[in-house]
């Protein structure tokens, strides 16, 4: 595989980091399509959601900081490949949440993009959020104390305590469970779906905003849903690929 494209860019690693619940498999078709651009990518693992690893129990646990340290390792783990490429970080719904933390709190990568990437505070969400509220503050504090983590059919189960935890704080407050305390600067493109009932356009715009650079973001809304969009990535990829040349060349 060529390390530049026909315009003289290096052509980057993409390291993807997926959504909550969702094991790596799932984005066999976005890493296909990016490699159909002559990219190199790979999905990271989610942890508690890869097959012969262990599940998220009462002694199995972790937290954001675990997660963000496996994508530092990740990023630390390209560069050493391949130490002439880009190292992007693409994370959705939950890895976007967990990429953010990333930039802020390790050494950063070379770009970033997150589809479905938000702030869950609840009242982003349609009818005040009271839904996402009562998850937060009632259904997993309940359930992680009974059984020591965040048990099926519950959202995000078989889920880490710790990990849900803060999600749930995050949805009651607003407020990411990583340090924020400046912008991120690294070029990032941050991507909004259509009828994204789990990240509305508010939540996305949220992190747009709060965490990112005005100066380093570009938002796009892209028309597919929560999930299809990794189906059926081309349009995303295509966008992916088109701003990272521009932003390389900037």
């Amino acid at each position: 595989m060529p390390d530049a494209d026909k315009g003289g860019v290096s052509t980057p690693i993409v390291l993807i980091s997926p959504a909550m619940a969702i094991g790596s498999g799932y984005y066999r078709p976005l890493v296909a399509e990016f490699e159909r651009h002559g990219w190199q990518a790979r999905a990271l693992r989610r942890r508690g959601f890869e097959r012969g690893e262990p599940r998220a129990s009462r002694r199995e646990d972790w937290a954001y900081r675990d997660e963000i340290g496996d994508i530092a390792q990740a990023v630390a783990a390209a560069r050493a490949q391949s130490p002439a490429r880009p190292v992007l970080l693409l994370g959705h719904s939950l890895g976007g949440q967990l990429v953010a933390g990333h930039e802020l709190t390790r050494p950063p990568a070379d770009g970033v993009i997150t589809v479905a990437g938000a702030i869950p505070h609840y009242r982003h969400y349609p009818y005040r959020g009271l839904h996402v509220a009562a998850m937060a503050a009632l259904v997993v504090p309940a359930l992680t104390s009974v059984f020591g983590y965040l048990p099926r059919p519950a959202f995000g189960g078989p889920g880490a305590r710790t990990l849900m935890r803060e999600w749930a704080r995050m949805v009651l407050t607003g407020r990411p469970p990583y340090a924020a305390e400046r912008p991120i600067t690294t070029p990032a493109l941050v991507i909004s779906l259509d009828d994204d009932a789990l990240s509305p356009l508010k939540a996305v715009d949220d992190v747009a905003q709060r965490l990112f650079s005005s100066a380093s973001v570009t938002r796009w809304h892209h028309t597919s849903d929560h999930i299809g969009w990794v189906r059926n990535p081309a349009t995303v990829v295509d966008r992916i690929v088109t701003w990272w040349h521009d932003a390389a060349r900037s």
